[in-house]
């Protein structure tokens, strides 16, 4: 039996072959899907429904220290626990260190993955697309990170002073 993620890919690719092949909005395609009998979620996809929808708006939970930095509120950990992968999630104000320095290091390695893809993907493209000029893709995010930094502290000085 394929994997979820499979028949997802499955759904997007029949998609993309019996309707449209270009960009499109996944609600389009869910409700394509749905219309086709090829997505029907299972009962027990409720409690799913639930947990990711309050993973989305614990990651949202935003508050601002004494120093004009606003910092996210809520911060997960995947742990395996008796075989089965989990999520645990804790406030930072309130959770071990050792809590926190597992969830950063998670988070900065997705942020590391994900500019791995990026960058394997621009190449491809590039590769495929040889004659047009090559995308270009810096990820030394310093500067970024710099710049937004700076901003939100002239937000939060000007929200503070008004």
């Amino acid at each position: 039996m394929a994997k979820f993620s499979e028949q997802m890919q499955r759904i997007f690719n029949r998609y993309n072959t019996e309707v449209d092949s270009g960009p499109v909005s996944l609600d389009e395609v869910a409700a394509w899907a749905i219309d086709q009998g090829l997505f029907y979620p299972a009962p027990k996809d409720v409690i799913k429904i639930c947990r990711d929808a309050l993973a989305d708006s614990l990651r949202q939970e935003k508050r601002t220290d004494d120093q004009g930095r606003q910092y996210r509120a809520k911060h997960s950990v995947r742990t395996t626990v008796s075989g089965v992968q989990l999520s645990l999630w804790a406030d930072i104000d309130y959770a071990p260190r050792s809590f926190m320095e597992k969830s950063f290091s998670q988070r900065r390695k997705s942020i590391t993955d994900d500019s791995f893809q990026l960058k394997q993907d621009v190449d491809h493209y590039n590769d495929v697309n040889r004659a047009d000029p090559p995308i270009q893709m810096i990820l030394d995010f310093t500067d970024d990170v710099a710049e937004m930094q700076a901003a939100s502290l002239e937000e939060w000085k000007s929200r503070k002073a008004g």
